[in-house]
Formats: C-alpha cells, sequence, structure tokens
C-alpha cells in the first residue's frame, strides 16, 4: 500500500536522501520516492502508516496535518 505524506521542510536532495535513509533503515525494501518540488514523500512498504511517519518524525521532518 502507498502511503503519501506532505512534508514542508524538506529543502532538497540532502533531505530526500536523510528520509529515504531512515526509512529504508527500518524497512530494507520499501520503496520511497521523495518529490522535492512539492515536498511530498510517497512510500510502499508493509510497515503501517504510523511507523512510516514516526520514522519521517524521527529523522526531523514534520508531517502536515500530523
Amino acid at each position: 500500500m502507498a502511503i503519501k505524506l506532505k512534508v514542508p521542510n524538506i529543502k532538497g536532495d540532502e533531505c530526500a536522501k536523510n528520509i529515504t535513509k531512515s526509512i529504508q533503515t527500518m524497512e530494507s525494501d520499501a520503496k520511497v520516492d521523495v518529490n522535492v518540488d512539492t515536498k511530498t514523500v510517497t512510500v510502499e512498504a508493509a510497515a503501517s502508516e504510523e511507523s512510516i511517519k514516526q520514522i519521517v518524525q524521527s529523522a526531523g521532518y514534520t508531517i502536515e496535518g500530523y
């Protein structure tokens, strides 16, 4: 199941790498697509949406509406 999150404090490619690395540390086969222009993160993973949100937040990013 794909999870799409709006992450307003994504600044550039370095942020995209950090978010991807954080998610894939927990779930190595997760597909992570970070769009810097639209400030969205789309994740396909077995982990729950809540788990993904917590990982993104623990990496230092905010999630709109969460």
